[in-house]
């Protein structure tokens, strides 16, 4: 099935923009790599931000509060914490598997096996490499071991333009003899041992690169550079290509000297160094990088001043060198997100069956339907690896994560199966005895059907007799229709009181909005907008279960500054009355009877109450606020009344009132992207870490909603979210006009959603392995349950697994995951997925069974975790050792003896160079200053918890071009992530799960953009107030349909952008474009695989 002719792609000598790198690796993917989140805000706003905060006087607003700030993105860290013991008893739910051994990995400063498993690559030289495949002709030879001592890095990395560079064909081999002057050597050099040969164990699906054998033809003094390479100084810059001083920037884009440097850009000239950065002998040194002259230059590293440069590298000084010829790797050649994905959709023509361990689903961007015959569907549980190792050992040596990605409660298809309710009366489910895994299609019964043995631990169990029934001639029990807990790998049961806390049956749960009254709140129109829709709109969409005609949601109301207003909606009242609590100290509820109560019954109340709310506070002058208390106060009201629920805050400012949970601001951009900026991204203190334990314990969860016009240290704030399983969502300079229909939105789709309350998830799986590390929003106890106050579609965890014993080859492995939880009904569920995988001892069994979405979400989550407990540079170094290794393996083990100068890619891992690349270069690790530590933040809490379709779209963004957008296609065919590919004519649409763009193209058709837009050119457009409105057209209605559907299938609304071309916000559109060069550096797609085949080269020798 797997069968495929090898690709062959040959990619062989490295860049000369790569070999210009000092030795010094400490200058990996730095914080020259800057991708925003999106684009800063405009000049108004970002003066207005710099301003100190008052808190005796209320603040004032920009002119223009619409702008767009820098679209902050947090997902938090899920790092280890000691918690006390559990009060809640459920033996028959939590029973440990004897194999269960806690890990350490919940204490406190508990490193993750990730940072510590010794993934570090030395910073020893790296020779130049050749493709010496074709004997046809010699090895190029250089005499320059200067040149050869000299490693290079992505990090620095500036890419040539590669559309005048000559191109070739998969097996072309290019070799250019250098001209330069001294004696000559050969590669490799007589004094370093050649390349062994790999072995070939099988024949396999791989992608081979090689690419040209070149060598500039002058490495000595000369004018000449390489193409694409501008001078930085002169007017003589190459086309296309902006000049780095002076006034002649490229339209839309700043010089990099100057008064009018970018923000977060370094100038290439004058005294002000980058954040952070060390001293060195001359001005200019980034950091990590040696002196530009003087004698204290590392040993072959030509001046940066003076006509001596390294290819690709341009000179600091001196008169504009004329670009000489470079043969580089054409970008069409080597493999690419789009064609992988158009080639997985072209394959499926049928059902994705599930009846046999071992299968290779799908990828998880792809459209496909499953058939659940025995594992469960994959969109609730997917593997990094669908065959197992059968030693430790071999998954230290591949460096292939052993993981899984679960998201129990995700959405199916129209025509997928739901999982089924399963009854097994009042005795409740069937288990093993010994290791208390639920009754699964695996267990085998013997003995008539009286016992069955446990697929996990290998035990017998004597059959419930209400529970028997005979079995068939192939040993099957006749009734295995007709149950799903033995045909398929997902199904529900209803648990019994023994499931339930203090053995009674729990309530419904219950919403509560919080809403902040103060100043701020007021002014923007937020209190009396978010009173507008939950009177109008969101009441008519609380959550019901399955096809009940009414929901059993309980809701109440309370609103803060300094003190909390409870109010009494009691359907008994003529008017709702209101009480105030202004002892914060000692926080409690003044009510009990009346604060909660069914919108059914109490309608007319409530609309009164959310009528007078922005009447009541219309004059406030009060600026402060508090938010411990508020949230200390709704796990009270839904503890008083016995049940599970949601509570809703929507707050806009600081917590800065004197209270528990006060905090100041610490914001320090400076820090961002250095060693100590896992204090900023870390909690201030443990208030609200303390809040999200309880929550996580009482049933419930925390919804954030901020609308912050300053940094309100979502770092600390956000840990009541993260441990309790609940949400924030981020709204900067919050307007109606702009933000008001995607706050109707997402608080729609955060009712609508799947999600239940009170969960508990647990992870069982056969002898000789076990689940060691946790990564997700969930708060544990122990080192193998995960508590949810909440948990929904959207949110998804990855597990670690790691050998215990030895795996027998001859049979599969087993993995369970059991959830049990509170309907949205009140009714007490467990959730059961099994996964069957086989097991391997051979690495040719390995690879071809990889998914690399499963790899890249758990690696991406790993890193994230990895912020608060490592460097940036550490985090970024050992991504990209991984990945080389990875690769190293394979080749050592399974590829063909090959050619040393070409790079063997697995066919199930081809996209790992691309994939690893665009997540260095992500918002998530770079750690500029342009993203504000609220950003961050709210990215690292939202990618904690994204699933494998949506990490697998934020790491490659998708791209659609809209001026050729007809009705029956839509979506329209992707446009990789390359600005070659972008027309000057054309309008694309981009969107990477987050946020979403239109780029208009500069000689955009002026009809297109009447209508689309409604204006009569492009210049007309304001692109930080535009939308796409309803106009009476098919091109308005397809791309409507288009961005709909989109913002569906990411479950969230995406802010969107408008972008010109050339305009001054371009170059942060272009930062989502991963396959090109950073905009302030870092490698491109092509740079970075040659990167990654030296790597790969200095481990195989």
């Amino acid at each position: 099935m797997l069968a495929k002719s090898p690709v062959p792609l040959n990619v062989g000598a490295f860049p000369p923009t790569m070999q210009q790198q000092s030795q010094a690796t400490s200058q990996t993917f730095s914080n020259q790599y800057r991708s925003p989140i999106l684009p800063p805000n405009f000049q108004e706003t970002q003066q207005y931000q710099s301003q100190p905060q008052n808190p005796n006087q209320p603040p004032v607003l920009p002119p223009n509060s619409s702008g767009s700030q820098p679209y902050s993105s947090h997902n938090s860290l899920m790092h280890p914490l000691s918690h006390p013991p559990s009060s809640i008893n459920q033996e028959q739910f939590l029973s440990q598997s004897p194999q269960m051994i806690p890990n350490g990995t919940n204490q406190p400063g508990a490193q993750h096996p990730y940072i510590n498993s010794g993934l570090q690559l030395s910073s020893t030289s790296m020779q130049p490499e050749y493709d010496t495949s074709n004997q046809s002709r010699p090895p190029t030879t250089i005499a320059n071991p200067q040149f050869q001592n000299a490693p290079p890095h992505p990090l620095n990395t500036t890419s040539s333009n590669m559309n005048d560079t000559p191109s070739f064909k998969p097996g072309q081999y290019h070799n250019v003899q250098p001209v330069y002057n001294g004696s000559s050597s050969s590669y490799p050099p007589n004094n370093q041992a050649p390349v062994p040969p790999v072995g070939h164990t099988s024949q396999f699906n791989y992608s081979h690169i090689s690419g040209p054998s070149s060598m500039p033809s002058n490495l000595v003094a000369g004018p000449n550079t390489y193409p694409g390479q501008p001078p930085l100084g002169g007017p003589n810059a190459y086309p296309g290509q902006p000049p780095s001083s002076g006034s002649n920037a490229y339209p839309g884009q700043p010089p990099s000297s100057g008064p009018n440097v970018y923000p977060g850009q370094p100038s290439l000239s004058g005294p002000n160094k980058y954040p952070g950065q060390p001293p060195s002998s001359g001005p200019n040194a980034y950091p990590g990088q040696p002196p530009s002259s003087g004698p204290n230059a590392y040993p072959g590293q030509p001046s940066l001043s003076g006509p001596n440069t390294y290819p690709g590298q341009p000179s600091l000084g001196g008169p504009a060198q004329q670009p000489m010829t470079q043969t580089r790797i054409d970008p069409n050649i080597v493999p690419n997100v789009i064609q992988v994905l158009e080639q997985s959709q072209e394959k499926i023509q049928e059902p994705f069956i599930t009846n046999a361990p071992g299968l290779l689903p799908p990828l998880a961007a792809t459209n496909f339907t499953c058939q659940d015959q025995g594992s469960c569907n994959p969109r609730f549980m997917r593997s990094t690896t669908y065959s197992i190792p059968n030693t430790a050992d071999i998954v230290k040596q591949s460096h292939i994560p052993l993981a899984l990605s679960i998201s129990p409660l995700a959405q199916v298809q129209s025509d997928e199966l739901e999982p089924p309710l399963a009854s097994f009366g009042e005795t409740g489910p069937v288990r093993c005895h010994r290791c208390k895994a639920y009754m699964c299609s695996f267990m085998q019964f013997i003995d008539g059907g009286k016992r069955f043995i446990c697929c996990y631990c290998e035990a017998a169990t004597d059959v419930p007799n209400e529970y028997f029934n005979h079995l068939d001639h192939s040993g099957r029990r006749m009734d295995w229709y007709q149950r799903p807990e033995l045909c398929i790998g997902s199904y529900e049961i209803l648990a019994t009181k023994q499931y339930c806390k203090d053995e009674k049956w729990p309530e419904p749960p219950a919403f509560i909005f919080m809403i902040d009254v103060s100043y701020n709140s007021v002014r923007s129109g937020l209190v009396e907008y978010i009173c507008h829709i939950l009177k109008n709109d969101l009441l008519d969409y609380l959550p019901k279960d399955g096809n009940a005609e009414t929901s059993t949601v309980r809701v109440g109301f309370a609103t803060f500054d300094k003190q909390i207003h409870f109010y009494n909606i009691k359907s008994t009242l003529g008017q709702p009355q209101m009480m105030i609590v202004s002892d914060i100290e000692d926080i409690f509820v003044p009510l009990l009877d009346g604060f909660l109560c069914l919108p059914q019954t109490s309608r007319g109340v409530i609309n009164s109450l959310l009528d007078q709310i922005p009447q009541t506070f219309a004059s406030t002058q009060e600026t402060e606020t508090i938010l411990a208390p508020v949230i200390q106060s709704g796990i009270q009201a839904l503890k008083g009344a016995n049940c599970s629920g949601k509570i809703y805050i929507f707050s806009t400012t600081l917590p800065i009132a004197v209270a528990p949970g006060k905090l100041s601001n610490r914001e320090d951009k400076k820090l961002l992207g250095t060693e100590k900026e896992k204090t900023l991204l870390s909690p201030a203190n443990d208030v609200y870490t303390k809040l999200g334990e309880e929550c996580a314990q009482s049933g419930c969860a925390v919804d954030l909603f901020v609308f912050p016009n300053n940094y309100v240290d979502l770092a600390t704030i956000g840990e009541v979210c993260r441990l309790s399983g609940g949400e924030i969502y981020k709204f900067n300079y919050f307007s109606i006009d702009n933000d008001g229909e995607r706050l109707l939105d997402e608080l729609k789709r955060n009712f609508q959603r799947t999600t239940v309350f009170d969960a508990l998830m647990r992870i069982r799986t056969n002898t000789g392995i076990r689940p060691v590390d946790f990564l997700g929003h969930f708060y544990m106890t122990n080192s193998t349950e995960m508590i949810f106050g909440t948990m929904d579609a959207d949110k998804t965890v990855a597990v670690e697994l790691k050998h215990d014993d030895k795996l027998p080859t001859e049979g599969n492995s087993y993995i369970q995951v059991a959830l049990l939880y509170t309907s949205i009904s009140g009714q007490r569920r467990l959730r059961i997925l099994t996964l069957a995988l086989t097991v391997t001892s051979s690495y040719a069994s390995l690879y071809p069974l990889c998914d690399l979405d499963t790899i890249m979400n758990y690696t991406m989550k790993v890193a994230i975790r990895s912020i608060l407990l490592s460097t940036p540079k550490s985090i970024r170094d050992s991504i990209i050792t991984q990945a080389a290794n990875m690769l190293a393996c394979y080749r050592k083990h399974c590829a063909q003896s090959t050619a040393a100068g070409q790079l063997i890619l697995p066919e199930t891992l081809k996209l790992l160079p691309m994939y690893a690349a665009a997540l260095l270069k992500s918002d998530l690790l770079t750690g500029t200053q342009t993203v504000t530590t609220d950003d961050r933040s709210w990215l690292m809490h939202r990618l904690m918890s994204m699933n494998i379709k949506g990490s697998s779209a934020y790491l490659y963004p998708r791209i659609y071009p809209l001026h050729t957008l007809e009705e029956n296609q839509i979506p329209p065919p992707m446009v990789r992530c390359l600005y070659e590919r972008f027309s000057d004519s054309g309008a694309y649409v981009i969107e990477n799960g987050l946020v979403m763009y239109i780029w208009l193209g500069s000689q955009i058709d002026p009809t297109f953009v009447q209508n689309l837009f409604g204006f009569q050119t492009a210049a007309n457009i304001q692109p930080e107030r535009c939308r796409i409105i309803e106009l009476d057209n098919s091109l308005s209605k397809n791309v409507r349909t288009l961005l709909n559907l989109t913002r569906d299938e990411r479950n969230s609304y995406m802010k969107l952008f408008i972008i010109r071309q050339r305009d001054a916000m371009e170059p942060f559109f272009k930062n989502y474009l991963v396959e090109d060069k950073g905009f302030t550096g870092g490698a491109s797609y092509v740079d970075f695989l040659y990167h990654l085949h030296r790597e790969i080269r200095n481990i195989l020798q």
